[in-house]
Parts: structure tokens; sequence; C-alpha cells
């Protein structure tokens, strides 16, 4: 059972990744910050790398994995805000 509810856990964390992903999406079409909050985003990839930790430290593949495919796709919404922001900064 304990696996079982490691697998559904671990399906759960790849889901929230990709929740992700269309913000990563719209960033990038848009080519702009506008609207997208840098602490909240940046709060995020923190804590997803906090977790890969943890997950490491506790030998849980699938908290590996999963806040892994999070950091991926929100440091991604992370990376982008900030390479827009610091342009249209530099623009103005």
């Amino acid at each position: 059972m304990k696996e079982i509810v490691a697998v559904i856990f671990g399906f759960g964390l790849l889901c929230n990744a990709l929740l992700f992903v269309p913000q990563v999406l719209a960033v990038a079409r848009k080519k702009t910050d506008e609207g997208i909050s840098l602490v909240t985003f940046g709060g995020f990839s923190v804590l997803q790398v906090i977790g890969v930790v943890h997950g490491i430290y506790q030998k849980d593949m699938s908290l590996i994995v999963g806040m892994a495919a999070s950091f991926l796709s929100c440091g991604s919404v992370t990376a982008l805000t900030v390479f827009y922001r610091v342009r249209r900064l530099r623009s103005a």
C-alpha cells in the first residue's frame, strides 16, 4: 500500500508540474513579464528545490522526480520573467 501511495503522490507532483506549462507558454509567446509575480514564482521555485533536497535525504524517488519536474516548469516561468523584466527595465 505504501508503494501505491508513493506512485500516486509522484503522479500528483508531475501533474503539478504540468500546471505551470501554460504559464511558461504564455510568457514565451507574449515575450513580456507583465502580470507575472516574480515573488510568487521565485518562491515556488525555492520551495521545489527544497523539496528535491528533502527527497534526496529521504531517498524518495517520487518526491525527487516530481519536485524536479515542478522546478523545471516553474523555474522556466521564473527565468523567463527575470529575463523579460531585466530587458524591459533596461529599455526604459
